[in-house]
């Protein structure tokens, strides 16, 4: 007995020499099973914007990906690792947590060319998926041969597929080598710079002139439809109204004629939405700052269709040392994993529509006085955020506001609102994509956007609703003047009969009248009619240019609204 425990006390004073000598971190780091992974790197934030501030003081080649935990608030939280351990744990222990994964793709980040596509089946019975993404793959193809001289094929894109027997839905990621976009904006840019014809036969197809439409029917669906420039009153200044109709309808109706004629083979890329409406098989809101992207292997939260490799796929992967064929497919499926060289063609597009809208913005507007104010907690204006709060808290929805922006040279408030997706367009909430509250505080008056892309595309704005009175400017004078008519001592002084208030107005008036105009004392009337004059000139002078400005300005476009928003939570726009 006494020699077992002198065994145990040599064994322990061993290893306490052997700790002395080599003392434990004041960090743990530890390790993944093989020595030739990088050291551990494992951290979880509540705010993306948290995340990537955590990266930029990591020395790891680290990256953000976003974990879905709620789909009905779309509450996401955001994991900084890097590529190899998440898909260490990715894929074996911890698989459960890890089920609803999302890259987010970091704003002017390198990244690859990549497409969401989507079509509700039922909605179109005897459509051909498959044939349809080998079409595009070829249109692309050819795109990026004439426009940038790179060369790719069906074998140089990954086709990944997460379809039901509801929904027809692929991510194709391209894959042409040492080719890569500047960021995922350009990525957007390029994509609906090559799909604009299949843009315009939509509209033209969409541009359907009902017989029960009124003028101002046909008169705002031709000038869709034709993309004509200028404002609808101006069309319909002629002089006979049903001259005016046949002329725009007959002009509506041949450039209908050659778009079609012209754009014929973009019609495949036409489909019907749900709610019969038509739309682009291409989703075009997959291209903002900080988007999140679904991963290979993973399903949205409440679902279980992950998204894995098609069965008409004809991309293989290059296997490196040490990686499997599955890690393979899973590195070359990350929007962003690009290993930069020095012969690497980096690829760049600006769409000139969004050159034109930012022209527009920053006409004479210093770029400092057009960054909105931003924030999570209240806004500047508390009142609005309660009044906003009972907006979206309703018919047994717990709506909130994610964040808010403020505009301050348009006066506008927006709030990105989360858990409330109701929208007037569709008559319905979405599904997946979040909405906008915009409060314009110079009209008083509020009205909702979408971040849903078919509502983008066409370009929707709610109806305006007035402001309660109570958050309006009148109804704060009014308060104010209450408030004068109590003197120091608190006792409030009679209020003035209207009659008699207007009559002590104007008596007040003519002698105020008299002292300022007639006082030699102070001015002679040569000075004075100088400076009545001058002061004229000058109210006259801020009035045209606060008219030039008003006609100037434009309403915010939806790109700007993005922008501001895209530093928040991404899953705001609902993630693909």
């Amino acid at each position: 007995m006494k020699r077992k425990w002198e065994e145990r006390v040599k064994k322990v004073e061993e290893l306490a020499a052997y700790y002395e000598r080599n003392p434990l971190p004041p960090v743990y780091t530890p390790k993944l099973s093989k020595p030739f992974l990088p050291s551990s790197v494992w951290k979880i934030f509540c705010r993306q914007a948290e995340a990537f501030n955590y990266v930029k003081t990591c020395k790891e080649d680290v990256h953000v990906f976003a974990l879905e935990k709620n789909t009905q608030s779309g509450q996401r939280f955001y994991l900084v690792t890097t590529y190899k351990e998440l898909w260490f744990y990715y894929t074996i222990g911890y698989k459960t947590s890890l089920m609803h994964c999302y890259e987010v793709i970091p704003e002017k980040e390198a990244c690859k060319l990549y497409f969401d596509l989507e079509f509700y089946k039922p909605a179109n019975p005897g459509v051909d998926g498959k044939s349809m993404v080998v079409k595009l793959i070829e249109l692309v193809s050819q795109k990026l041969k004439e426009l940038y001289d790179v060369s790719c094929s069906a074998k140089d894109v990954l086709n990944l597929d997460s379809s039901t027997d509801e929904k027809f839905s692929r991510h194709l990621i391209f894959l042409p080598q040492k080719t890569a976009f500047k960021d995922n904006i350009h990525v957007g840019n390029f994509v609906r710079s090559i799909l604009q014809p299949a843009m315009r036969l939509l509209k033209s197809k969409a541009a359907v002139v009902t017989p029960e439409g009124g003028a101002g029917d046909v008169l705002q669906c031709s000038a869709k439809a034709a993309g004509l420039e200028g404002s609808l009153t101006n069309l319909a200044a002629v002089e006979d109204a049903s001259e005016g109709r046949a002329a725009i309808a007959h002009e509506t109706k041949d450039t209908e004629t050659s778009h079609q004629g012209e754009n014929s083979e973009f019609a495949f890329l036409i489909v019907n939405g749900k709610d019969g409406d038509k739309q682009l098989f291409v989703d075009l809101g997959v291209y903002t700052k900080n988007r999140n992207f679904r991963m290979y292997k993973s399903s949205k939260a409440g679902k279980n269709v992950i998204l894995k490799i098609a069965e008409d796929n004809q991309f293989v992967p290059h296997c490196e040392e040490n990686v499997s064929l599955e890690e393979a497919y899973f590195l070359s499926s990350l929007i962003c994993n690009i290993r930069m060289r020095d012969d690497t063609h980096v690829l760049s597009s600006a769409f000139p529509e969004e050159r034109r809208t930012s022209a527009i913005l920053n006409r004479e507007t210093p770029r400092s006085s057009r960054d909105p104010m931003e924030g999570y907690q209240e806004s500047p204006y508390p009142e609005i955020d309660h009044f906003v709060r009972s907006l979206v808290n309703k018919d047994g929805v717990q709506g909130g506001i994610r964040r808010w922006n403020y505009f301050s040279l348009e006066e506008i408030l927006v709030y990105d609102i989360s858990g409330y997706r109701w929208c007037e367009n569709i008559g319905r909430a979405h599904k997946s994509n979040n909405i906008m509250i915009l409060v314009d505080l110079k009209k008083e008056v509020w009205y909702q956007k979408c971040h849903d892309p078919v509502c983008r595309e066409q370009n929707f704005k709610s109806q305006s609703f007035p402001l309660p009175p109570r958050l309006c400017l009148p109804f704060l004078f009014k308060e104010e003047e209450e408030c004068a008519l109590v003197d120091e001592r608190g006792n409030s002084e009679e209020k003035p009969e209207p009659h008699s208030k207007a009559l002590d107005l104007s008596e007040s008036s003519v002698s105020l009248e008299k002292s300022f105009l007639w006082s030699d004392s102070e001015w002679d009337n040569a000075s004075d009619d100088a400076c009545f004059l001058e002061a004229t000139d000058d109210v006259e002078l801020a009035e045209a240019a606060d008219d030039s400005l008003n006609e100037a300005m434009e309403e915010i476009p939806d790109e700007v609204l993005l922008e501001a928003l895209g530093q928040q939570d991404p899953c705001a726009e609902g993630g693909r």
